[in-house]
């Protein structure tokens, strides 16, 4: 958007809009007095709330005049601007902030310029939730801010995971990641392959194209870099209580989505223990099914609500249990009661690339050849088999409407048969 200083220019010259907007930086002392930062916070978390957009700091809203900003101070106004960002707009901003220099006949004048992309989240400033109409913003009202949460989050014609992720590019996405899904009768052009499988898409403007949430999450070799949430955190406790001084294991896991799948099972596994006994020969019996821990990681990270920011899938070991908690709740109509009976799927696009990834982890009694398949039967896995391992049914809850748990019991330890002579 403005790629030059010359479109910028003309942009000044027509005015502000939905696009632009322009705001003179005052002083008072050496202090900035203006504009007031709780006025800022809400006029960038409107663009960022509404449409990719620039505002211009240094420049007259009304005459249009370019007054500029004293070179000397240009950082300490992108200082200024990036604690606003991080202090007083929840989730925080990510802006990209730049130094020009633009030509006022013939004078040089330095001016800030803030790149807002149209985020992922909705973003509350210092004085509410706002969104952008022309060249002024608007207090969004309940009704218009219940639906713009459901359109970032998973019920809208373009879903959360083909969204374009604006802060990261084409060379973010490692080609032996993306070429694996890569079939004989694919495209040949690179751009119109990744396009078709929906791991790039174009901005607003249709002018440059980004990663999307999926190209992300499953072709780049870090997607917590760009997604903070993208991650699951795993800890292992001794015996059964949740606290800091009892953790045996904890790990961070990171990676492509398979990756992840694949070390979270391996974390597991490594925690765990098989009993064993004589009766009379050698009967192993183990603490958990890896089959029923491999299907409930799965479902975690396929299904979770990628959209609520700094919500990160936690995975937790005890001596008795095994907990998954997984951000967001049941999608669309289903209930707890019929989880097993019904299928939804929030993130389409994620599972159908989750479903051409080969088996990467050694789940006793799967006879799956790919992560996921179309059936629907990975939670009446979990219930029956685990079940029948532990005697205990597990079970799923929904906390605070924005977290799903559940709750794999572990097999008791086997009884020594007793020797008669």
């Amino acid at each position: 958007m403005f790629q030059d200083n010359s479109a910028l220019l003309k942009q000044i010259s027509l005015g502000e809009d939905t696009t632009l907007e322009l705001k003179t930086i005052h002083y008072h002392n050496n202090k900035i007095v203006g504009p007031h930062r709780n006025s800022l916070s809400d006029e960038l978390a409107a663009m960022a709330n509404t449409y990719t957009g620039v505002i211009l700091l240094g420049v007259d809203d009304k005459t249009k005049n370019i007054c500029g900003i004293p070179k000397s101070q240009l950082d300490h106004v992108e200082t200024w601007v990036r604690d606003i960002c991080n202090d007083l707009i929840e989730p925080p901003l990510n802006c990209f902030i730049h130094k020009i220099i633009l030509y006022d006949n013939t004078v040089e004048k330095y001016l800030i310029r803030l790149d807002i992309p149209r985020s992922l989240f909705v973003h509350q400033s210092a004085s509410g939730y706002f969104y952008r109409i022309g060249s002024s913003k608007r207090r969004m009202k309940p009704d218009f801010l219940a639906r713009l949460f459901q359109q970032r989050s998973q019920t809208r014609l373009i879903r959360f995971d083909e969204q374009s992720v604006i802060n990261a590019e084409l060379d973010d996405l490692n080609p032996k990641l993306w070429k694996r899904f890569k079939t004989a009768l694919s495209s040949e052009d690179e751009q119109a392959f990744l396009t078709k499988i929906k791991m790039i898409s174009p901005d607003d403007q249709q002018q440059h194209f980004h990663p999307t949430v999926t190209g992300i999450l499953m072709a780049t070799d870090s997607p917590e870099t760009f997604m903070t949430n993208a991650f699951i955190q795993a800890v292992c406790y001794r015996g059964t209580e949740r606290h800091v001084a009892f953790q045996l294991d904890a790990q961070d896991i990171t990676g492509p989505l398979d990756i992840q799948i694949k070390e979270a099972c391996t974390f597991v596994h490594r925690n765990t223990r098989v009993f064993a006994i004589k009766a009379p020969y050698r009967i192993e019996t183990p603490q958990f099914s890896m089959n029923v821990i491999f299907e409930a990681i799965v479902n975690a990270v396929a299904h979770r609500d990628y959209s609520i920011y700094g919500a990160k899938i936690r995975l937790h070991v005890f001596y008795d249990r095994v907990e998954i908690f997984s951000p967001g709740t049941i999608p669309n109509s289903m209930t707890i009661d019929s989880l097993s009976e019904r299928q939804s799927t929030r993130n389409e696009l994620l599972t159908s690339l989750l479903a051409r990834c080969p088996m990467n982890f050694n789940a006793q009694g799967s006879h799956r050849r790919f992560l996921m398949d179309k059936r629907g039967d990975g939670v009446p896995i979990i219930l029956s088999e685990s079940k029948a391992l532990s005697g205990k049914t597990p079970i799923y809850q929904i906390f605070d409407h924005s977290e799903l748990k559940l709750t794999i019991f572990a097999a008791p330890a086997p009884q020594q048969p007793s020797v008669s002579y």
